[in-house]
């Protein structure tokens, strides 16, 4: 016996209500999840403990930032870009690559003009508690400036951006900043090698006053990786930027 049109509507209806709870609690537990791993600000990011771009200025100023460094083969070589064009970045370094032979470059990094802050090179302190998370920021600093005499900028830019809730407290009981970049203003370059003809148009195009942009200068896995297209990305970057009417400056002032 075939129900009646309107029972099987019926039915329809009753069934849907019963999924929809389900499917709000997906779609919450989906975006709590990508809340830590978003490129951009999201959920965990409404609180003055996270920053992805800066406060506008009376003049228009682009934030160039290295993550990854100090790698021996490149960052050298990114600082003679910067000084040729007399502009100043902030410089994310892993602790880890803090060696006898990194030491003078980030030395030099200091006393140069630009300013230095700690990054991490895994995700582990995604799961590590608020204390953790203070403590091993808070060492990382110290050690730079045990071994270079300068005090790192109080900033913190984790692997990748990912970031928790305890992280970012754990931060701001450090006294640190967690900081990441601008919409779509890192040297990504979907399925094809990172290269200075794609970067440097698509960032120039993007660019917009208080960005801040991610160059890497190193890799969290190998300390001397090849970055020849960062180093050129950025001497063909500056220019560019500097003819649509941008100043640049570092997080720390």
């Amino acid at each position: 016996m075939e129900r009646p049109a309107a029972f099987s509507a019926s039915y329809r209806v009753e069934a849907g209500a019963q999924w929809e709870p389900m499917l709000y609690l997906f779609v919450a537990v989906g975006a709590f999840v990508f809340s830590h791993f978003a490129p951009f600000p999201f959920l965990l990011d409404i609180t003055d403990d996270t920053i992805w771009r800066m406060p506008r200025t009376e003049r228009p100023t682009i934030y160039l930032t290295f993550d990854d460094g100090p790698n021996p083969t490149a960052t050298p070589e990114l600082l003679d870009v910067l000084a040729r064009h007399d502009v100043r970045a902030t410089f994310f370094v892993i602790n880890k690559y803090l060696t006898r032979e990194t030491v003078p470059i980030v030395r030099r990094t200091f006393e140069e003009g630009h300013a230095v802050g700690v990054h991490w090179h895994s995700r582990e302190l995604l799961l590590k508690s608020p204390t953790y998370v203070a403590s091993a920021i808070q060492e990382a600093a110290a050690r730079l400036e045990l071994e270079t005499g300068h005090q790192a900028c109080r900033v913190f830019r984790p692997h990748a951006g990912n970031r928790s809730i305890p992280m970012i407290k754990g931060a701001a009981n450090a006294g640190f900043l967690v900081v990441g970049w601008s919409w779509m203003a890192f040297d990504f370059n979907w399925f094809t090698r990172r290269n200075a003809d794609d970067l440097v148009p698509r960032l120039t195009r993007i660019a917009s006053p208080g960005d801040i942009i991610v160059i890497h200068d190193g890799h969290h896995k190998d300390p001397r990786a090849d970055r020849r297209y960062a180093i050129e990305t950025v001497d063909r970057l500056i220019p560019e930027l500097k003819k649509r009417g941008f100043e640049f400056g570092t997080i720390c002032p």
